[in-house]
């Protein structure tokens, strides 16, 4: 029997047999995004379980006829910017997390943003044959096919094996040790590796310390990264979910997506992080 562990709004979610348990209650109050998304003004056990259920009767979430529809959902979403930035030849392929596969390597842009494009941290995830065998006919490798396990640090190991030059990996913030573990691996190789810290909303003060070496940070709801991370950003994309680049590699990639970025813009010099009262979400006491 597929089981499948995930976290929703800072909420520990099990998936087994196509039944939901919430097994944590949500961190987070209320989040605009999430509201635009899927409807839910406040957030609570139950409307993170309807949450997960509308992704897997509209999207195939956790299914065996799992939607990879590679539009442009999150405006300044790491899958999004990745996508723009293969596109435009800034990387080769990408070391993603799918639910059903586990870490993937994927060097078609399509693919990256039709696994990543509605995605949710994924802690730990069971086989699903049909997910992985669309990965692997539409331009992407999975790990290990047989257990699904998701290591990030292995699945950049392995992309640099199969001579992938410039690859960029995401990273949640419970596997956010292994950013270090790649930084490690990249200085000793020589490889050229793009680090996005995703699924931020429950990161810890020592997590941070990880975090704090990738190149461009998804702050989700967490306080300690609008602070920390914040404070030492090049450049900040968004106020309700700010986007932190924290190097010159992340600051271009950034800017590069925002040449493609379809809607209008304003751009200013501001301290970071520049943010704006009730519109980002809004956390448990």
């Amino acid at each position: 029997m597929c089981e499948h562990e995930i976290q929703c709004c800072g909420a520990r979610v099990r998936i087994c047999g196509g039944k939901i348990e919430v097994v944590s209650e949500p961190r987070i109050l209320r989040c605009p995004l999430h509201e635009a998304l899927y409807g839910f003004e406040s957030i609570d056990k139950e409307a993170v379980k309807k949450t997960v259920e509308a992704k897997m009767k509209t999207y195939g979430f956790c299914c065996q006829h799992r939607v990879f529809d590679d539009s442009i959902v999150v405006p300044y979403g790491a899958s999004e910017m990745i996508k723009v930035c293969m596109e435009q030849g800034m990387l080769q392929c990408a070391v993603t997390v799918c639910e059903g596969a586990g870490t993937v390597i994927a060097w078609n842009p399509s693919l990256a943003q039709g696994i990543g494009a509605r995605l949710t941290g994924v802690i730990k995830t069971s086989p699903i044959q049909e997910i992985i065998q669309h990965i692997e006919a539409h331009g992407g490798i999975v790990l290990d096919p047989t257990s699904a396990k998701v290591d990030q640090a292995e699945g950049v190991k392995k992309a640099v094996e199969l001579g992938f030059e410039k690859l960029a990996v995401t990273v949640a913030s419970f596997q956010a040790g292994k950013i270090s573990e790649i930084r490690e691996f990249e200085k000793k190789e020589g490889a050229n590796v793009t680090i996005f810290s995703v699924c931020n909303t429950c990161a810890t003060g020592e997590e941070a310390n990880h975090i704090m070496k990738a190149d461009l940070v998804c702050a989700s709801a967490s306080q300690i990264l609008r602070e920390r991370v914040g404070s030492k950003a090049l450049i900040q994309i968004g106020v309700t979910i700010p986007i932190f680049a924290l190097t010159e590699k992340g600051k271009k990639m950034a800017l590069s997506y925002l040449s493609r970025f379809p809607e209008k813009i304003v751009v200013f010099r501001s301290r970071l992080p520049y943010l704006v009262e009730g519109r980002g979400p809004t956390l448990k006491p």
